[in-house]
């Protein structure tokens, strides 16, 4: 089995580092990563005459070929796929491990789910996976005993429909606290008031610092601006679905959710048919 491995925290990251380790059992690993932290960009590519540096990066003790693109993850993710490693296409993506959760609304901004998305929407099994820990130095010791299993059951569920990627959640709890896996549908919720004053140390407790993302603590404002930076309270929906991926997560449970890149609502486009929406002129 051949298996491309990406994230968005970079190719440095210890969560990338881990799931090569996990995936190394089950076939040839290859991994093509952002050489910086791209975490909140989706889908984003890397349009245009934006240069993209590319480093071959060599193959580790393991095994595992190493290698960083300048991009977005899901510029990643097509490099893979336009330059495949001797030439053989990947059988399966497999995209993090996420520090910090990608379960609810978060879903729709990660660049972990975002490589996930590119994967299936060129044909490929196409898994993120992700720990409620955004400490650069968390403990993906669950997550390490605990996927292979996920890996195998995902594995043994194929065929899986065009364009369906897996979202897979750990609490942040050690792998004797979790209570087992659950099947998911994607949370509601919101983010409010989602931005402060910039503060560099606003998550220095998480072990987070602007240097620690590639950036600078540095600020050079011009005249009349103002720096800002996203933070933000979560408020939960009250019509979130009794199997909402974030309340398995906060009960003990990994949450499992399949997600489509096609974003149609069918329900309301049976909707515009009934009230007229096809007119010819």
């Amino acid at each position: 089995m051949r298996i491309l491995i990406t994230n968005d925290d970079g190719y440095q990251s210890k969560g990338i580092r881990t799931l090569a380790e996990i995936m190394r059992p089950f076939g040839d690993v290859s991994v093509v990563a952002p050489k910086r932290h791209q975490s909140g960009m989706g889908m984003a590519v890397s349009l245009g005459l934006k240069q993209l540096a590319y480093k071959d990066l060599g193959t580790d003790g393991n095994g595992v070929h190493w290698s960083y693109l300048d991009a977005t993850p899901a510029s990643c993710v097509k490099y893979g796929l336009n330059f495949p490693r001797e030439g053989r296409m990947p059988d399966v993506l497999v995209s993090g491990i996420n520090h910090g959760s990608n379960a609810c609304t978060a879903a729709c901004y990660s660049g972990t789910l975002g490589a996930a998305m590119e994967g299936a929407l060129n044909g490929i099994l196409s898994i993120g996976v992700s720990l409620d820990n955004l400490d650069p130095a968390a403990d993906f010791s669950a997550v390490s005993a605990l996927f292979p299993r996920i890996f195998r059951m995902i594995l043994a569920a194929r065929p899986v429909p065009f364009g369906t990627y897996y979202n897979v959640n750990f609490p942040n709890v050690p792998a004797g606290d979790i209570k087992g896996i659950r099947a998911a549908v994607m949370g509601m919720g919101r983010w409010e008031k989602e931005f402060a004053k910039w503060n560099p140390a606003h998550f220095s407790h998480f072990g987070i610092t602007p240097e620690s993302l590639g950036q600078t603590s540095e600020v050079h404002l011009e005249e009349g601006e103002e720096l800002y930076m996203m933070t933000g309270d979560y408020s939960d929906y009250e019509q979130n679905h009794p199997r909402a991926d974030h309340h398995i997560m906060r009960d003990g449970y990994i949450s499992i959710s399949a997600h489509k890149i096609d974003t149609t609502d069918y329900t309301e486009f049976q909707r515009m048919l009934s009230h007229g929406f096809d007119l010819d002129f």
